[in-house]
Order: C-alpha cells, then sequence, then structure tokens
C-alpha cells in the first residue's frame, strides 16, 4: 500500500491535517511561538511535517484561549490537544527498540515501579550471595566495598550504551522524516539558534507574559520549574562528569567530601530535580483538561515520579553514608537510575531531544526562502 494511502487512513493524521489547514488560512496566531510561522511554510502536511510541528509545540494553550474556532465551533479546532497527541505517537514512532517503548507507553508508572522493585531485589539478592554486607555501615561510607566500581561501571555503561543507541535511532527517525539531511544538522548558527531557544526556553510563552497555566491567567510558574528540572539534571550529569574524571583522570576515588565539586553540583542538581518536577506535578493537577492528551499523563506521571525517587534517594545516600543504611540505600538509588535511563527514550524526557531537533530544523527553515515543500 502506498505511504499517503496509509497517512490518508490514519485519523490522527487527518485531524492535524485538519488543523493545520484552517490555522493557515487563519493565521491570527502566527506571533505565539514557533509552531505558527513553520506551519505558514507548508501547503500541505504529512505525518513528518506533523510531528515536527508537534514537537516544536510546548503545550502552552495560548492558542487554544486565542482560537475563534475552538469548540464549541463546529471547526472544534483545538491545536494544543491535537498536537499532544500527534506528539505522543511520534515518540512510540520513532522509538527503538519497539518493545520497550510498548511497555512504557501501556502504563508507565507501573512498568517503572516494577522496574525498580525488581532491580533492587536482584542487587539485594546478589550481594546477599556475594557475601555483601548491606545492613552495616562501611568506614568512611565507601560503597565501593559494597559494590565494586567495576561492576558498577560495567553495569550502568552496558545500560548507557543501550540508551545512547536508542536515542540515536530515534533522533534519526525524526529528522529522517522531517525531510533533513543530517548533514544539515551540523550548522553552526542552528545549533546556536536552537540552543539558545532551549536554554531560555524562548517559546514558553514567545510574548514574555508566560503560560495561561494552570488556568487561564498569564504565569512563568511552568517556566521556572522547567528550568529547575532541566538544569538540575544538567548538574547532576555534570556532577557524574566530573567524578568519572576525578576517578580515571586524576585517580581520586569515591566518596567525595561533603564540599567537593562532585557532590556540590549532584546536591544542587538533586534538589532542583525534586523541586521542578513536584512543582509542575503540582500545575498539572489544575491543568486545564480541554487542551491535554489524557493518554500521556502515565508516561508524565512516570517519569516525575523516577526523577524525584532518583533525586531524593541521591540525597538520602549523601546524607546516611556513615550509617548502617547505607547499603540499602545504594541498591535503591542504583535501581532508580537505571530504571531512569531504561526509560529515557520512551517517556518524557525524549520530547527534549525532539524538541532541540526540530528547532535546529526551524533555525534552517528560518534561512531558507519561500515555502517549504518536505520531501515533495
Amino acid at each position: 500500500m502506498p505511504f499517503d494511502d496509509i497517512e490518508s487512513k490514519n485519523p490522527l493524521v487527518a485531524e492535524g491535517e485538519h488543523a493545520m489547514t484552517i490555522c493557515n488560512a487563519c493565521r491570527y496566531c502566527e506571533g505565539f511561538c514557533a509552531v505558527f510561522p513553520a506551519m505558514e511554510r507548508r501547503l500541505s502536511f504529512a505525518t513528518g511535517d506533523l510531528n515536527y510541528l508537534a514537537n516544536l509545540c510546548h503545550n502552552c494553550g495560548e492558542c487554544y484561549h486565542a482560537c475563534q474556532y475552538a469548540p464549541p465551533h463546529e471547526f472544534g479546532i483545538n491545536i494544543p490537544k491535537t498536537l499532544a497527541k500527534i506528539r505522543r505517537s511520534s515518540y512510540q514512532e520513532y522509538a527503538w527498540p519497539q518493545l520497550l517503548a510498548d511497555a512504557f507507553a501501556r502504563n508507565g508508572v507501573v512498568a517503572a515501579v516494577l522496574a525498580v522493585l525488581v532491580l533492587t531485589a536482584a542487587m539485594a539478592g546478589a550481594a546477599f550471595l556475594l557475601g555483601g554486607r548491606l545492613f552495616e555501615a562501611v568506614p568512611g561510607g565507601n560503597f565501593y566495598a559494597l559494590i565494586p566500581h567495576g561492576v558498577m561501571a560495567g553495569a550502568f555503561g552496558g545500560v548507557s550504551a543501550l540508551v545512547a543507541i536508542a536515542l540515536l535511532v530515534g533522533f534519526l527517525r525524526f529528522w529522517r522524516d522531517a525531510g533533513e539531511a543530517v548533514a544539515e544538522f551540523a550548522r553552526p548558527f542552528a545549533l546556536r539558534e536552537a540552543l539558545r531557544d532551549v536554554a531560555g526556553l524562548t517559546y514558553l510563552h514567545g510574548n514574555g507574559a508566560g503560560c495561561p497555566y494552570p488556568g487561564d491567567v498569564n504565569s512563568q510558574a511552568r517556566k521556572w520549574l522547567h528550568h529547575a528540572t532541566f538544569y538540575g539534571f544538567l548538574l547532576c550529569f555534570a556532577a557524574t562528569s566530573v567524578a568519572t574524571v576525578y576517578h580515571y583522570a586524576l585517580g581520586w576515588h569515591a566518596p567525595y567530601g561533603y564540599f567537593s565539586l562532585p557532590v556540590i553540583l549532584g546536591t544542587v542538581g538533586g534538589v532542583g530535580l525534586i523541586v521542578g518536577p513536584i512543582g509542575l506535578l503540582w500545575l498539572k493537577r489544575g491543568r486545564e483538561q480541554a487542551v491535554v492528551d489524557p493518554a500521556q499523563n502515565g508516561m508524565d506521571l512516570a517519569f516525575i515520579l523516577l526523577l524525584v525517587a532518583t533525586s531524593a534517594s541521591g540525597l538520602a545516600l549523601l546524607a546516611l553514608r556513615e550509617s548502617a543504611a547505607l547499603g540499602f540505600t545504594l541498591i535503591l538509588h542504583l535501581a532508580c537510575v537505571m530504571t531512569l535511563f531504561l526509560m529515557l527514550p520512551y517517556g518524557k524526557f525524549v520530547h527534549g531531544l525532539y524538541r532541540g531537533a526540530a528547532l535546529v530544523k526551524y533555525a534552517l527553515e528560518r534561512r531558507r526562502p519561500g515555502l517549504n515543500l518536505g520531501g515533495e
């Protein structure tokens, strides 16, 4: 069956094309965010175009409140909700391997909790079989006395390699469907503009007034909570990177002092990864349901819970490293971290990868004359 015929039978693609066609004729919202100028460069909307536009969207809801064709109008235009559904579909469409994507998509919370429990039980059992002392204090809080560095590095190295491959495959699938050559992604000006937009959440909301979120009054709360989450994650990654340099390049082995650079970065990042996700979860409770995709709630909740559990267990590990609770806290933290890693290509995290890629494409398109006709 020709690809165009398949698309014509996909109700979600039909819904997206219907909404974009009407928006393209109206253009009242063209100054709101990047979605609408990108939309105006198109005469038709294939799956790749809709996935690109959906991943440009922050789901702030501003266009829904401004739209004269929103329900109860007979056209029933609801751009935030339509793009949210397409965005969720794109996560599964580009995911690899599909088996893991399906497991997290069906019920992200259950899959995440089961993974944490199974990994915790497996590591605890292995530690006992190997004569580990999970409930004894270890001199100096040296957790490598409980789980050797080589075992820990090998396990997480394997998981990280799988995650990196899965994310790379997802990116290449998204970029191909967006109609771009791989070499175009490396354009310095496009990367610079996309990084600026990512770092500042430029289009959340682009006029500087903030999102009408969780109600219909504009606020900066969502933006700052996103910043706490995003930069908290980066600080924790930086802490791990610095510790890696310390260990392999300088021969300085963990545990590190409370005022060492890895501990300071990890502590500040961990606090950000508790405050940001919990704040975003609180905002979601009051979110206007008309503009959200309920099918994405499980995925969102699983990611938030894993971020909080990973950060909280990491901070607890730091606080309890001189106590007999070190062993159990360590394996719980490692189970949370490994589950979070495994979920990255299949849950809410991946929207950051696709949105970043979409912003690079948006920067490229703005330098091109005329309409963008994609792969036609």
